[in-house]
């Protein structure tokens, strides 16, 4: 039973969850063990957070669930997880992990609780409503990144510098967005049996909306590397943005062409250009953060 109630809290959703570690290293105290410690200590919080938020969405969806091709193979769905089990993890869990949150620090435990609730809303309601679905999942990266830039107590107060939301924003927008597509074409006329949502879009909307998205984050992200106060002066953080562009193109190729984009956590680790790019970008980030 416990196997299938973590299964239920679907671990591999929490390498979203790596988000936290931004501000870690962004803000250079990642050779600060005080740091580092509060930063791990936070990811796991907010991991367990995320898997009770899992345990509420399937426990909300479960009838639908039951019916779905693929959904109906989940701990709960299948009967595999009782329902009153999770119901009390989900219960539990915010119970012990929002405490902790707060004793560490109290803006911390402010932001997982805002969190929290953002997603009982979300599984409860707003996944049903066009675009705001979409803005909610961006908003849960971006509080993510906040998280970690309270922990290292961040120079720019209290969250640390804006250009970093913008381009996660963004970034995030464009992630969920793809997903959106993905399940447009690959369910096809049977998309709102998947997600009652998709009868409110369209492949023209999604893509109007990709191409926008996709040109606000190169943007911003190109104007972060010259104009964000925390860089360093010399300017080299201009050298990143090759790989964020490659990047940004290497996703579109696979959702537009290769039809990708339902599962991105795990797009990421299977298509070896994009990690590639991913690999690259963070080593040459963190060492112009740490030698230029």
């Amino acid at each position: 039973m416990i196997v299938f109630l973590l299964r239920a809290m679907r671990p591999r959703q929490w390498v979203k969850n790596l988000f936290i570690f931004a501000a870690l290293v962004f803000d250079r105290k990642l050779f600060f063990p005080q740091y580092q410690q509060r930063t791990l200590i936070g990811f796991v919080l907010f991991s367990l957070l995320a898997g009770a938020v899992y345990l509420t969405n399937d426990l909300a969806d479960l009838e639908y669930d039951q019916h779905h091709p693929r959904k109906r193979q989940r701990p709960l769905p299948s009967g595999n997880l009782s329902t009153k089990i999770a119901l009390t993890a989900a219960i539990l869990i915010p119970l012990l992990v929002l405490p902790m949150a707060l004793r560490m620090n109290m803006w911390f435990g402010l932001i997982l609780s805002l969190y929290w609730l953002q997603n009982i809303a979300y599984s409860v309601w707003l996944k049903h409503v066009v675009i705001v679905d979409v803005l909610l999942i961006a908003l849960g990266f971006m509080l993510r990144v906040a998280a970690g830039a309270i922990l290292v107590d961040a120079e720019q107060a209290p969250i640390g510098s804006p250009w970093i939301y913008i381009c996660v924003g963004l970034g995030a927008l464009l992630i969920g967005l793809g997903k959106r597509r993905h399940e447009l074409t690959t369910f096809a006329g049977s998309a709102t049996n998947h997600r009652a949502v998709l009868a409110d879009y369209n492949l023209t909307l999604i893509d109007w909306l990709i191409a926008s998205v996709t040109t606000g984050a190169i943007v911003a992200y190109s104007l972060y590397t010259f104009s964000a106060p925390n860089l360093p002066s010399n300017h080299l953080m201009m050298a990143t943005i090759p790989f964020v562009i490659y990047g940004i193109f290497r996703y579109l190729y696979l959702i537009h062409v290769k039809g990708a984009g339902g599962a991105p956590e795990q797009l990421v680790f299977h298509d070896r250009p994009l990690l590639l790019s991913i690999i690259l970008w963070a080593a040459l980030a963190t060492a112009v953060m740490y030698m230029g």
